[in-house]
């Protein structure tokens, strides 16, 4: 689960997919199961996908998801930090 409270508001993120598909974009929104829906989207390799190239937003299957990858400065850290603490110490309870 990806709680979008810890992302400042552009929001801007990288997708690469399972099928080498890279994707930047706005993070719209994200579920449970790690779909996510982007907007205002660009493909960073349009040769090899030019199919691509008219789509503005794109919603992506949690299971094709390789990893995401969020600008550091777009993050609330310490937020996060404490909820990743916080969730651990009760893992160990």
């Amino acid at each position: 689960l990806i709680p979008t409270g810890y992302f400042k508001e552009s929001r801007d993120m990288s997708h690469s997919g399972r099928n080498d598909l890279s994707i930047c974009g706005t993070l719209h929104s994200v579920d449970q199961y790690l779909n996510i829906k982007l907007t205002d989207i660009s493909v960073t390799d349009p040769e090899k996908y030019p199919h691509m190239l008219s789509a503005k937003n794109c919603f992506i299957r949690g299971s094709v998801v390789r990893y995401v990858q969020l600008p550091a400065d777009e993050v609330y850290i310490q937020l996060l930090q404490d909820a990743v603490r916080k969730e651990a110490l009760q893992q160990k309870q």
